[in-house]
């Protein structure tokens, strides 16, 4: 064997050597290996702290949110405040709620966690940020003892307003007719009121009292009342023990007459004798004839139910009664405990009730007597209102007028007790520019039902100056008067009890709506 063959042997070995690729994988893996285990450490190290974080996101949102839920110390805190400002008692609260939430969770170190809760307005809001410590294990390698976590949550909602409502009533004669067509007829069958100028029975004003010129035996009285107009004594007691004390007697309009002991004593002869209310919240039942007042009251006693139901914060609505004649009487003041009894003199419930006992009884000099001022009455409004505020606080609350009225502006006015009657008699309909319109430019929302003023048949040209016609021919211009009187979307017609109970609880509901809207 030659020299060079012997030395061209290794040569070859060590350039397939140098050819062969295989070994590479070995060298490559061992010097990948290092940077794979970090990313492999990396991704465990933070898929850890992704956890936490959302660990801890949760109990931020649960903080943020219960803080400032309905009856929480937070909430109930700012429904008492009387400005804007941080809300310290919901803030403890988000903390606490946090802290324990955070604390069913493991592996971390909390930096910080600083909540706020904040009144702004009618708005509450919360804010919970948090940042934490995770420590790591893969990371630490490469000289990352922990990875940093953070994170906020944000919650607010809308307090409810307090709001005021001025309920202004209209208890003048008209609102004193039965509250339904089967009410007056039964009502006409048993009144001597005004008999003989309307022998279909008294439409208008049956209720004077007591002894008044309007009800005479000698010229107007269906049989003899010792001159007492007996329309709102009648529709007080039971209508059976009523008809049972009238015996027959030709002589007089009606064929009819009572016991001489009985009209000698008017009316309180008349209650004595027969069981009686104090008033009549249902139509059609042998205890009483509903009036319109009645009605009214009732409803105004179901408002009350559905601003008990309604409220959210105790204190949150105050109503009061006003109602009027030729004035408007402070009858019962603004109030938040409107949760009393009908039985309960102290209470505005009995008060509701009782509207009808307001009816012009020509004695009340609170009201005055005789036509319908509602001009005047929504003049008297705008004085008591003293501010108009936003609802946001109990020392800024959003006041509403609710108008109960039938709508026929009558101008004339009576002296009480028993004066004269000074003034045109002729009906009209109020100037919404110079009765509503000062008060919804102070921001105050008018709400106005109307209860149609009914029309009177036959009619009596020759009684009063014709007033009859006059105001029959007036019903036509209520309504556009009374719309224009509203604020927009705030006017309602009502003609039976249970449309007025209906009517008067939209236009709370309404009320509350609205004032969430608009502030």
């Amino acid at each position: 064997m030659s020299f060079s063959r012997t030395l061209n042997r290794p040569m070859a070995l060590i350039a397939r050597f140098r050819r062969d690729s295989n070994g590479n994988i070995a060298v490559i893996f061992a010097m990948a290996l290092l940077p794979i285990l970090i990313a492999i450490g990396c991704a465990t190290d933070y898929s850890m702290a992704m956890r936490i974080k959302i660990k801890l996101q949760s109990a931020a949102d649960a903080a943020s949110i219960a803080s400032i839920a309905v009856n929480s110390a937070g909430y109930l805190a700012a429904m008492s405040m009387t400005s804007d400002g941080p809300v310290s008692a919901g803030a403890t609260e988000a903390d606490n709620i946090f802290n324990g939430n955070a604390a069913t969770g493991t592996g971390f170190t909390l930096v910080s966690k600083k909540s706020t809760v904040t009144k702004t307005g009618a708005t509450l809001s919360s804010q919970v940020p948090f940042t934490a410590n995770v420590p790591t294990t893969f990371l630490s390698v490469i000289g990352y003892k922990t990875l940093t976590v953070s994170g906020s949550s944000s919650s607010s909602t809308t307090l409810p307003l307090y709001l005021d409502f001025y309920l202004t009533l209209d208890v003048s004669g008209s609102m004193g007719l039965p509250s339904t067509d089967k009410e007056a007829q039964r009502m006409q069958a048993i009144s001597p009121d005004n008999y003989r100028q309307y022998p279909t029975g008294c439409t208008l004003a049956c209720h004077f009292s007591p002894q008044n010129s309007a009800c005479t035996d000698s010229g107007t009285q269906g049989y003899p009342t010792n001159n007492y107009c007996l329309g709102y004594a009648i529709s007080r007691v039971s209508q059976s023990g009523y008809k049972a004390l009238l015996t027959t007697n030709r002589s007089n309009p009606m064929g009819v007459q009572l016991p001489s002991s009985v009209v000698s004593g008017l009316p309180d002869s008349l209650y004595s004798k027969l069981s009686t209310v104090a008033n009549c919240p249902t139509d059609g039942t042998d205890a009483c004839i509903q009036l319109r007042l009645d009605a009214v009251g009732y409803a105004v006693n179901q408002l009350f139910v559905t601003a008990n139901n309604t409220r959210k914060i105790t204190n949150q609505f105050r109503i009061g009664l006003y109602p009027f004649i030729r004035y408007l009487y402070s009858y019962f003041p603004l109030t938040s405990s409107i949760n009393g009894s009908t039985t309960d003199p102290s209470s505005i419930n009995y008060a509701a009730a009782n509207l009808a006992s307001l009816l012009d009884t020509n004695t009340n000099a609170n009201l005055g007597s005789g036509g319908t001022h509602i001009d005047t009455a929504l003049s008297s409004i705008n004085s008591l209102i003293v501010s108009v505020g936003d609802g946001t606080a109990t020392n800024n609350t959003l006041p509403y007028v609710f108008l109960v009225t039938d709508g026929a502006q009558d101008p004339q006015v009576k002296g009480v007790p028993n004066g004269s009657w000074s003034g045109s008699n002729h009906a009209t309909v109020i100037d919404p520019a110079t009765s509503c319109t000062p008060l919804k430019k102070r921001g105050i929302i008018i709400s106005v039902l109307y209860i149609p003023y009914q029309k009177i048949n036959p009619v009596n040209a020759s009684f009063a100056g014709d007033e009859d016609d006059y105001a029959n021919n007036n019903i036509p211009n209520i309504p556009t008067s009374l719309q224009n009187c509203a604020s927009p979307g705030f006017f309602y017609t009502a003609n039976t009890p249970a449309d007025i109970t209906a009517a008067l609880n939209t236009m709370f509901n309404h009320a509350v709506a609205e004032a969430h809207l608009t502030r």
